[in-house]
């Protein structure tokens, strides 16, 4: 047996990077949460944050000091996410927004980890996950 339990990010700071994911998808920080680790839990999988003394940013895109990871966030509305992230901390590094509304934003939060708002088309999400739209 395999399971995903966690998903682990590096950072200087624990519970502020905790705290800006805690306010960019609703979900309260777990109780324990600390300097050395906190967590956020999202049904069985965590997203962790253990805080690392030599941290380095990624400087996304420069592959000297690659991302690693990014995160996607499937949003309704692009505008007002992005609205709310920016006012949380967050930089918008591109846009990949096409003509019709849909497609995605990349954006970096306070520490240089990048993440995506995604708006796509015909996407039902539900707690399995999401249902695509039939392609003809």
């Amino acid at each position: 047996m395999l399971r995903l339990t966690d998903f682990i990010i590096d950072c200087p700071d624990t519970m502020k990077l905790a705290a800006f994911y805690s306010e960019v998808t609703g979900r309260p920080i777990k109780e324990g949460s600390s300097e050395d680790w906190a967590g956020i839990r999202f049904g069985e999988i965590e997203l962790a944050f253990i805080r690392v003394d030599d941290y380095r940013a990624p400087q996304w895109p420069d592959s000297e000091h690659p991302k690693q990871f990014h995160l996607d966030f499937e949003v309704d509305e692009i505008e007002s996410e992005q609205r709310r992230v920016l006012d949380l901390g967050a930089t918008l590094r591109q846009d990949f927004i096409g003509p019709n509304g849909y497609g995605w934003r990349v954006y970096t939060d306070p520490i240089g980890h990048p993440f995506c708002l995604c708006r796509n088309k015909g996407v039902i999400w539900t707690d399995q996950g999401p249902i695509w739209p039939k392609r003809d």
